[in-house]
C-alpha cells in the first residue's frame, strides 16, 4: 500500500478493536504514519520499542496485599479509563520470541494478567521484513493471527507531497522527482543507504552546510556512496539558486533550462518559495512557457504550498486552456 492509503486504512481500522501490524522496510515512515494518524484523531500515543522489553515487563511486578500476591502493571501502559490513544509496539518482530509471546493476551483479549487496556485505546505494531536484511525473529503464528496486516511500500509521488509539506530541500526534492527509484535503494546495505528517512537527513545537512560542494565526504555516509555520487553530480550540473532568482525577476524574458532535471529543480525552488508574492506571480507567468507536464507539476506544487496561487491571472489562463491536464 502507498503511505496515503495506509494512513486512510489505519484511520478506519482504529475505529474497530482489532490490532494492526504495519510491515515495511526500514526508514520508509511507518512510525511517522502512526504518529500522524494518532495526532489527526487527537489521540494519545505511547510508543514502545518491543525489542527493548523483557517478557515480564508487560505484566509488572508482584506485591503481597492482604496475604495475596497482586501484580502491579508498569506505568508505561495507559491507565486512565476515559482516555483514548494508540499503544504502538514498534520493531515488534525484532523482539525475541518470549517477548512476542508476552503480547498474546494483550493483543487479543486487551488485558495481561490483572491489567485491562482502557476501552478507548487501540494496539498498532510495526516491523521490518526479513528480505530487507533487518534483524528479525519469526513471528509466532498465534500472535500473527491476532493482527490485521498491512504492507507499507515506498511511493515516490506520495513522498514528494510529504516532502514539500515538510520543507525538504528543493535540490533533494528535484533529484528524487528526476530519479524516483533512488528514493529507496538498499545498495550494499552495509552501512548507509537511501530511504525516505536518510533523504530527510541529507536535506537537513544540505540546509546546514549550504551547498552540495560541502557534502562530498558527508553524503555517502547518509545515503550510500553510489547514490551520493549521483546526487552530488546532479546538484553541480543543475540550475542554481542565482539563476532561479533571475527567472523570477524576468519570467517573460529569462532563458529557461531545457534539461528535464534542471526544470524539476526550477519547479522545486518555486514551490519552496511560494509564500513570496513575486514568486507566485512569476510561476503563474511561467506556466505558459513550460511544457504541459512541467507546467502541471508546477501548478500543483504552488497550490499545495499556497492556495492563493489560484488567484493569479496566469494560472486562470492556464486552466482555461489546459484544464484536461489538471483533472
Amino acid at each position: 500500500m502507498k503511505p496515503t492509503r495506509v494512513a486512510h486504512v489505519l484511520e478506519e481500522l482504529l475505529q474497530t478493536r482489532w490490532p494492526v501490524f504495519l510491515w515495511g522496510p526500514p526508514g520508509v515512515g511507518k512510525s511517522s504514519v502512526v504518529r500522524e494518524v494518532a495526532a489527526k484523531a487527537g489521540w494519545n500515543l505511547i510508543d514502545l520499542r518491543a525489542s527493548l522489553l523483557d517478557p515480564t515487563d508487560l505484566r509488572g511486578l508482584p506485591a503481597v496485599t492482604s496475604g495475596k500476591a497482586v501484580w502491579y502493571p508498569p506505568s508505561f501502559l495507559p491507565h486512565e479509563p476515559d482516555s483514548k490513544g494508540v499503544l504502538f509496539f514498534d520493531e515488534l518482530n525484532a523482539a525475541p520470541p518470549l517477548v512476542q509471546a508476552s503480547l498474546y493476551q494483550l493483543t487479543l483479549d486487551r488485558r495481561v494478567g490483572e491489567y485491562v487496556l482502557p476501552e478507548g485505546w487501540r494496539i498498532v505494531a510495526a516491523g521490518n521484513r526479513a528480505e530487507d536484511r533487518s534483524v528479525v525473529f519469526r513471528m509466532p503464528s498465534a500472535l500473527a493471527n491476532r493482527f490485521v496486516h498491512l504492507d507499507f511500500e515506498v511511493d515516490a509521488s506520495d513522498w514528494r507531497v510529504w516532502a514539500q509539506q515538510h520543507g525538504i530541500h528543493p535540490l533533494v526534492l528535484a533529484f528524487l522527482t528526476f530519479k524516483p527509484k533512488l528514493l529507496f535503494d538498499l545498495g550494499d546495505a552495509s552501512r548507509a543507504f537511501a530511504t525516505p528517512r536518510s533523504w530527510e537527513m541529507l536535506s537537513a545537512a544540505l540546509d546546514r552546510f549550504g551547498t552540495a560542494n560541502d557534502l562530498d565526504d558527508i553524503a555517502p555516509g547518509i545515503v550510500g556512496e553510489g547514490v551520493a555520487i549521483e546526487f552530488l553530480a546532479y546538484c553541480r550540473d543543475t540550475i542554481t539558486e542565482k539563476l532561479v532568482q533571475s527567472i523570477i525577476a524576468d519570467p517573460t524574458g529569462a532563458k529557461l533550462p531545457e534539461d528535464l532535471g534542471a526544470l524539476y529543480a526550477l519547479v522545486s525552488y518555486l514551490g519552496a518559495w511560494a509564500k513570496r508574492p513575486e514568486v507566485r506571480s512569476a510561476a503563474a507567468t511561467l506556466l505558459s512557457r513550460l511544457g504541459p507536464e512541467i507546467a502541471v507539476l508546477l501548478a500543483r506544487d504552488l497550490i499545495r504550498a499556497d492556495a492563493k496561487f489560484v488567484r493569479e491571472a496566469g494560472y486562470r489562463e492556464f486552466v482555461a486552456k489546459h484544464k484536461e491536464f489538471l483533472v
